[in-house]
């Protein structure tokens, strides 16, 4: 079995994306939002089918772990009540998909984090999400503000209560900011490869998994910079008087390989242990179009694992293995289907 650790619901219909307009344009006026549209089953099918579902087929995988649009999360736009209400909504659609291909799709959801808020808003998110909708994780994102950072560090006491509520009910979180507020960045090609870093290096300067040890957090995009970067990360820990990388954060962090050539995955099979690589591609998302020098699509990360020279056991573990490790609510699903 191969499972995609990593798609978000970037072909949604055009109703909802709408009525994000409309609902932030309402704030700004400061009215309510109007109500949510009718989407219809139909029109979820022809987004899925024509798109993720199509190309999963195509490239040979088995299942999505699915969750909303990355980039489209805002939580930096509008207030706490308006991130709610879109986080829901957000939710409530992907919960439509998986019910509508439940074979191939599974949820994780977006949280309503806002800059300066407190976590409670997210943690009941969180807490409807797994134990109403039956999702398998959730994406945090490191920088509510959008590409400001304002918040504190990952390791610090202000989430620790999201960190709690993760390990009570079994998820996972992947790290993964939204879009970019701040026009330095550029979301996808800058923002989102910061936070993967940073937040590894946040890792190394804390202490977080002493205090949470079966906390489990997926960075996404090959783990950004680190990889390339391992030699400078382990003398860092080191020069830090922390144990080494595979002791002191490794135990606790994946990196996905949503990575587009390869050499890239070459590089990160062969610095990070295969155990702590799940399989992603984000098809249909930051990269989309066809690499020349291949004539294959840049986020078909397929055909780079196949191509990385990695042992039957150790594909094993990139496809599936560890993703059922990381999410065992996953698992537990995929076991009541006799999988």
């Amino acid at each position: 079995m191969i499972i995609d650790c990593h798609g978000h619901y970037t072909t949604a219909p055009a109703a909802h994306t709408q009525w994000r307009e409309s609902q932030l344009e309402a704030f700004r006026a400061g009215r309510q939002a109007p109500p949510y549209p009718a989407i219809s089953d139909d029109e979820i099918r022809e987004s899925i089918e024509a798109n993720q579902l199509r190309m999963l087929r195509e490239r040979g995988a088995d299942m999505t772990i699915f969750s909303p649009r990355a980039s489209a999360m805002g939580h930096h736009e509008g207030d706490e009540r308006v991130s709610v209400e879109w986080s829901r909504a957000c939710n409530d659609l992907i919960a439509r998909v998986v019910g509508l291909f439940p074979g191939t799709f599974i949820g994780v959801c977006q949280l309503p984090q806002s800059p300066g808020a407190d976590l409670k808003a997210s943690i009941a998110e969180l807490e409807r999400c797994v134990l109403e909708l039956g999702f398998v994780g959730c994406n945090l994102s490191p920088d509510p503000s959008g590409g400001r950072w304002t918040s504190p560090p990952l390791t610090g006491q202000y989430w620790y209560p999201i960190y709690e509520k993760m390990i009570e009910l079994g998820v996972p979180a992947m790290v993964h900011v939204s879009a970019s507020a701040n026009p330095v960045f550029h979301a996808t090609g800058a923002h989102y490869i910061n936070a993967d870093t940073t937040a590894f290096m946040q890792f190394i300067q804390g202490d977080l998994f002493a205090d949470f040890p079966g906390l489990r957090l997926v960075i996404p995009h090959g783990g950004g910079a680190v990889p390339y970067h391992w030699g400078r990360y382990r003398g860092l820990a080191d020069m830090l008087n922390k144990p080494p990388l595979s002791e002191h954060v490794m135990r606790n962090v994946f990196f996905d390989t949503c990575v587009y050539h390869q050499p890239g995955i070459d590089l990160l099979v062969n610095v990070i242990d295969t155990g702590n690589i799940l399989f992603g591609s984000e098809m249909v998302g930051a990269v989309r179009g066809i690499d020349p020098q291949t004539g294959y699509y840049f986020d078909d990360t397929k055909r780079y694992i196949d191509a990385a020279g990695l042992s039957e056991a150790d594909m094993a573990k990139v496809y599936a293995g560890n993703a059922r490790r990381v999410y065992p609510r996953l698992d537990a699903a995929l076991r009541a289907r006799g999988l």
